[in-house]
């Protein structure tokens, strides 16, 4: 992939970027956002709230098991 705005190299962990790896572990919405939240830490924005960010993605995620357990 080429830099650009949209999708800049920085955002690549090891080479990888993180969407392909949400794409093939199909992750889905909210565990894809945490593993983007936690790749991208702390690389375009403040790294405690990035971390923040993927624990709120977590915590609905955590949320959305429990009330299927419990249903």
């Amino acid at each position: 992939m080429s830099d650009d705005p949209i999708n800049p190299k920085h955002y690549s962990v090891s080479g990888l970027q993180p969407i392909d790896a949400i794409e093939k572990w199909e992750l889905g919405f909210c565990l894809g956002n945490a593993v983007k939240y936690i790749a991208r830490a702390g690389k375009k924005n403040d790294l405690l709230e990035d971390l923040k960010k993927a624990r709120w993605y977590l915590d609905r995620e955590i949320a959305k098991l429990e009330a299927k357990i419990s249903a």
